[in-house]
C-alpha cells in the first residue's frame, strides 16, 4: 500500500510530454520519419518519477485539469506510487502539455504550454498553508524540489516566504528560456540550484568557459549551493565548503528531454542515502548518462 507521508514535495509542472524523436540529424524545416510518444512529464513530475524509481515517495503540488487528459494523467501517476491528492484540480483550466522534437543531433525545438500552472498561481501551494503539509506556525521542514515553470511573481514570493524558511529547497529552471525566473533565489541564499552551463550564464548575465567557473559565480551571486552540468564535459558543484568536479560517463545519446531532471533527482536521492558530496555528484551524473543512453525508462 502506498504511503501517504511524502519523503519530498515536487512543486511545478505536471503535464503530458509529447515527444517526436528521429534517428536522423535535423535542422529547421526537416521532415523525417521517427516515433511520436505521449508520456507523463513536466519537470516536477519527471523529478518525482525518478525519485520514485530510487525508492522514495514524492508528493506533487501542481495544477491538473479535470478534463480527460487530467484524469488519465493522474491515474497513470498514482499507479507509479506518487502522491497526487494535494494537486490543485481546476474545472476551468485544461491539463498542460509539453511538445519537443529531437533528432540524432539533439533537441531541435520544444514548446512548453504551462499556462494552466501559471494561471493557478498560489492555489497550488494551499497544502503548505492550511496545515495539510505545513503552516506559518509549523512550516514544512522537509525536502522540496521546485521548478521554474511557476511565474516569476510566485517564485519571488517563494524565495522569501516564511512558509519555505525551514525547507531544504532544491530549485531547477524548466528550460534556458525560463532560467532568469530563478534570480530571486540568488538574493535569498536559501536554495540549491541545479542548472546547465547555458542557464548559469543567463542567471549571471555573463559567459563561462567551464561548469566550475559558473558554479563559483552563482555562489558569489548569492546561491547557497550550485550544481552546474555541461553536457558530456566536466560538471561542478560549489558551496561555502568548496568546489567539487566530476566527468559524466561517455554514452551514445538516445534522448535529451528529462536528462536534467534525472540528474537532480538522482543527486537528491544519493544525498538522502548518505552519500558524501563528491560521491553524490558522481552518482547523479551516472544516472543521467544511463537515462540519455536509453538504458533507463522514462
Amino acid at each position: 500500500m502506498m504511503s501517504d507521508t511524502p519523503d519530498i514535495l515536487c512543486i511545478g509542472s505536471v503535464l503530458w510530454d509529447v515527444i517526436g524523436r528521429s534517428n536522423s540529424s535535423m535542422r529547421q524545416g526537416s521532415d523525417v520519419p521517427g516515433r511520436i510518444t505521449q508520456l507523463p512529464g513536466g519537470v516536477a513530475l519527471n523529478i518525482a518519477m525518478t525519485l520514485r524509481r530510487f525508492g522514495l515517495t514524492p508528493a506533487l503540488l501542481s495544477a491538473v485539469g479535470q478534463d480527460t487528459a487530467g484524469e488519465q494523467l493522474i491515474a497513470e501517476t498514482e499507479a507509479m506510487g506518487l502522491i497526487c491528492k494535494h494537486l490543485y484540480r481546476s474545472a476551468d483550466l485544461p491539463t498542460d502539455k509539453y511538445m519537443a522534437v529531437e533528432g540524432a543531433n539533439g533537441l531541435i525545438a520544444a514548446i512548453a504550454d504551462a499556462h494552466s500552472l501559471e494561471a493557478a498561481g498560489e492555489k497550488i501551494l494551499a497544502p503548505l498553508q492550511d496545515a495539510t503539509l505545513g503552516s506559518l506556525d509549523a512550516p514544512y521542514s522537509g525536502l522540496i524540489a521546485l521548478d521554474g515553470n511557476l511565474t516569476l511573481t510566485l517564485l519571488s514570493k517563494i524565495a522569501k516566504d516564511p512558509l519555505f524558511a525551514s525547507a531544504d529547497l532544491r530549485v531547477a529552471p524548466a528550460s534556458p528560456g525560463k532560467a532568469a525566473r530563478l534570480r530571486p533565489f540568488l538574493d535569498q541564499t536559501r536554495a540549491t540550484l541545479y542548472v546547465n552551463l547555458e542557464e548559469a550564464e543567463l542567471l549571471c548575465q555573463k559567459s563561462f568557459d567551464t561548469a566550475a567557473v559558473a558554479a563559483q559565480a552563482l555562489i558569489a551571486r548569492g546561491a547557497a549551493r550550485a550544481l552546474v552540468t555541461h553536457g558530456g564535459n566536466l560538471a561542478a558543484e560549489a558551496d561555502a565548503s568548496g568546489l567539487r568536479q566530476a566527468t559524466p560517463p561517455q554514452v551514445l545519446v538516445a534522448r535529451v528531454t528529462g536528462a536534467g531532471d534525472t540528474f537532480m533527482a538522482a543527486h537528491i536521492s544519493a544525498e538522502l542515502s548518505g552519500a558524501h558530496k563528491q560521491d553524490a555528484l558522481e552518482q547523479a551524473l551516472q544516472a543521467a548518462a544511463r537515462y540519455v543512453s536509453g538504458e533507463t525508462t522514462h
